[in-house]
């Protein structure tokens, strides 16, 4: 007679590490941000902190697209990836033609919607 055995759960999902390093940079943005006020080389932090945003964003794609992919789930979440990337290019446009009447906001935005992302991303709890 066969046995089923069943995977530990882990504690965190790729799309929990991706959401987390995608909010983690944009709170890093926030924090550079006022250093632009304030120190000659807050503009070199945003300006990396923008880089890695950015691929946080695509990680956070893949990792949408990785976990529907093999159960067959939903791909509502790689809409929200999706979007979140397309937000995230417009946040890089509008910060290198410093239009901060817009970019300040959207940079309020996307953190409060990668929050919400984190709070809603699909976790491995035991029942």
């Amino acid at each position: 007679m066969a046995t089923l055995t069943t995977e530990k759960p882990r504690t965190a999902t790729f799309v929990q590490i991706a959401v987390g390093a995608q909010t983690l940079a944009l709170f890093f943005q926030a924090v550079t941000a006022g250093l632009l006020l304030s120190s000659s080389h807050g503009e070199l932090l945003h300006g990396i902190g923008a880089r890695v945003m950015y691929g946080a964003s695509m990680l956070y794609v893949l990792a949408a697209v990785l976990a529907w992919r093999p159960g067959g789930g939903s791909p509502r979440p790689i809409l929200y990836a999706s979007g979140f990337l397309v937000l995230a290019s417009v946040q890089v446009l509008l910060g290198i033609a410093r239009v901060a009447s817009v970019h300040v906001p959207l940079g309020v935005l996307m953190f409060a919607l990668s929050l919400l992302a984190l709070s809603r991303a699909p976790s491995a709890r035991l029942s």
